[in-house]
């Protein structure tokens, strides 16, 4: 990859915001990134190079920060977030429960003999997308904080259930590495959660401000970083080193200047790179010539779709149960993983991503909506 080939990526990802400034459909920034991604790669121009290493080894990093900042923006320091607890681990169960079954039958019907993977990618949510399209606005409502509670526990689950169902046989080593990378979020937790009681972090944040030292968004880089290179040491994608390092920020207390920083990093520059590397991943001319594949694709996302929107039958607000469907994540990584170890058929990768577009489109119009949901107090239906 070329300065001037990055220069062209970061030019044309200002197109996101863009699209997003629209009054009438409020459109999350990721699908405007994702389709300038898609017009200039394998499906359109193919000025953009998916496959370049430079290129791929920034969108890593781009994955892993936008993991971070999703997983350190759930409130997990909000008493509130103890009152949807309950709701939000029963929900995700239950659309669980409710994929099983739909990813069974999809294996079934396409003969790919993949019903445990589909299950998965059903189930599955993606917080990177969801808080991306609440445009900022703060979760006040008590339907919203369950819906974090449910798409934490969703993403945690199913990103480390992931490499278990692309490949039983290995299933035990997955396993163990996925908590190798937890255990480790844990200690870094433990660290930060020291810190903080100790006085360290007000010391060390009175020094870098004296000096212009950047010490905290260092130290917190040094950490996710090295917890991404265990998770690619141990077969694991970087989206659950990401994701659980950032839940180990927000559970320490994230200070509002590194929040700040790794925001501006991530949505300024890696996370644009990281979408537009995506989108030009994507062949959907390839696609196009593969009805079974657009079929399957379609079949992934309607059932995520169906599965996620049936939970309205618990008083889920409908906006709020079909933005939990939103993939992106989990189905990311099981093509890529999926790639490397050889176990998908042919057009079953790029099926699953088309399904978690559909996922992301369905979001895209019901966004205004989730807003509204989540920042709107919902009167609790137990009351009374």
């Amino acid at each position: 990859m070329t300065l001037a080939v990055l220069a062209l990526i970061c030019a044309v990802a200002m197109l996101g915001p863009v699209v997003s400034l629209n009054r009438m459909v409020h459109i999350p920034v990721v699908i405007g990134e994702l389709a300038v991604g898609i017009a200039l790669g394998h499906t359109g121009a193919g000025v953009i190079d998916a496959d370049d290493p430079t290129l791929s080894f920034m969108a890593q990093i781009g994955f892993a920060l936008v993991m971070f900042v999703a997983g350190s923006h759930v409130p997990l320091r909000q008493p509130a977030m103890r009152s949807g607890l309950r709701n939000g681990l029963l929900r995700a169960l239950g659309v669980a429960v409710i994929a099983a079954p739909l990813g069974l039958l999809i294996a079934s019907f396409w003969g790919t003999g993949h019903g445990p993977l589909y299950a998965v990618l059903i189930a599955s949510s993606s917080a990177s997308i969801v808080m991306p399209a609440l445009g900022g606005a703060a979760v006040t409502a008590r339907s919203g904080l369950e819906m974090l509670v449910q798409l934490a526990i969703a993403d945690a689950a199913c990103i480390v259930v992931l490499p278990l169902v692309l490949d039983p046989s290995q299933a035990l080593i997955a396993g163990l590495g996925a908590l190798g990378v937890l255990a480790v979020a844990a200690v870094f937790f433990l660290f930060l959660r020291w810190s903080e009681r100790t006085g360290r972090r007000d010391q060390l944040h009175e020094l870098s401000e004296k000096r212009g030292l950047a010490m905290e968004l260092r130290i917190t880089l040094t950490m996710l970083f090295t917890l991404a290179a265990l998770a690619a040491t141990v077969h694991v994608s970087v989206m659950l080193a990401g994701f659980a390092m950032g839940l180990a920020m927000a559970a320490a207390g994230e200070p509002r200047r590194i929040a700040n920083q790794t925001f501006a990093l991530t949505e300024g520059f890696f996370a644009p790179i990281f979408f537009v590397w995506l989108g030009s991943s994507l062949d959907l001319r390839a696609l196009a010539g593969d009805p079974q594949a657009i079929g399957l694709g379609v079949a992934l996302g309607a059932a995520a779709v169906l599965a996620h929107g049936l939970l309205t039958f618990t008083r889920q607000p409908l906006p709020i149960a079909v933005a939990t469907s939103a993939q992106l994540g989990v189905p990311v990584g099981a093509a890529a993983l999926g790639k490397t170890m050889g176990v998908l058929d042919p057009g079953e990768a790029t099926a699953m991503l088309l399904g978690a577009l559909i996922t992301i489109a369905v979001v895209a119009a019901f966004s205004d909506r989730l807003v509204q949901a989540v920042t709107a107090p919902v009167p609790d239906p137990s009351a009374g």
